[in-house]
């Protein structure tokens, strides 16, 4: 009997072993050195194997409608780069591909993170996609700051673009023809807000406010996000 449940113990347990080895290794983000064969712009490049890869959670402006600084993104990219070998990383708050088939990865090289460097250069701006937040996050929102506040790249190139990062990044070209077409360039700012305040969904904090650079906030309409707890009209001001 006791040899029994001795053999039963150790088949469950390497039956563990097992299950959490397999789930460790389907899991793991990283994969191994892979060369790339074609930048298509500020944030998509194409791998040799044919699989093409869109850089998460960040934005740069396009190239086709052609959007201010998107060419200077993809050289950008390019350099950064060179003719290194990049690792891919994903992130358990995104899909694993986008809509149109492209795996959704963080670059790496070496230990550099291109999406983050991309965005201190100012090529390019956070993006979190229906609102989901990745572990670098709170890096690349620093980032942008600063690259906003010391005016590089395209802060400085395309004059007015905002700092919207539950939005794509619309630069001041494409601004400029919104507001040709009769479209206000304040799409995506909350109207409970003065200044330019992201609409609610998502729920943002004052951490989140202070980061985008708008803190102390004026509540003009509805609180929605909660900024003003001390109910004077002026939120994140502590």
């Amino acid at each position: 009997m006791i040899n029994s449940n001795r053999s039963k113990l150790q088949r469950d347990s390497l039956r563990f072993f097992i299950v959490i080895t397999v789930s460790l290794f389907i899991l793991s983000p990283v994969q191994a050195a892979v060369s790339i064969s074609n930048v298509y712009d500020g944030d998509t490049l194409t791998l040799k194997n044919g699989d093409k890869v869109r850089l998460l959670q960040i934005d740069t402006p396009e190239l086709n409608p052609a959007e201010c600084y998107g060419v200077e993104a993809k050289q950008q990219l390019i350099k950064l780069i060179g003719k290194s070998k990049i690792t891919l990383q994903g992130d358990p708050v995104s899909d694993d591909k986008d809509r149109y088939g492209r795996y959704l990865r963080y670059v790496f090289v070496g230990k550099k993170n291109i999406n983050l460097e991309l965005v201190k250069l100012g090529a390019a701006a956070p993006y979190f996609y229906r609102g989901e937040r990745g572990k670098y996050a709170t890096q690349l929102l620093n980032a942008a700051s600063r690259a906003k506040a010391q005016n590089l790249g395209l802060w400085k190139k395309c004059p007015g673009t905002q700092l919207l990062p539950f939005k794509a990044i619309t630069t001041a070209v494409a601004l400029s023809n919104s507001r040709n077409s009769g479209i206000s360039n304040s799409v995506g700012c909350d109207s409970n807000y003065a200044g330019c305040v992201p609409i609610f969904p998502p729920d943002l904090d004052c951490s989140d406010i202070k980061s985008l650079g708008l803190a102390p906030v004026q509540v003009i309409g509805q609180d929605v996000h909660q900024l003003d707890r001390d109910k004077d009209g002026i939120g994140c001001d502590s």
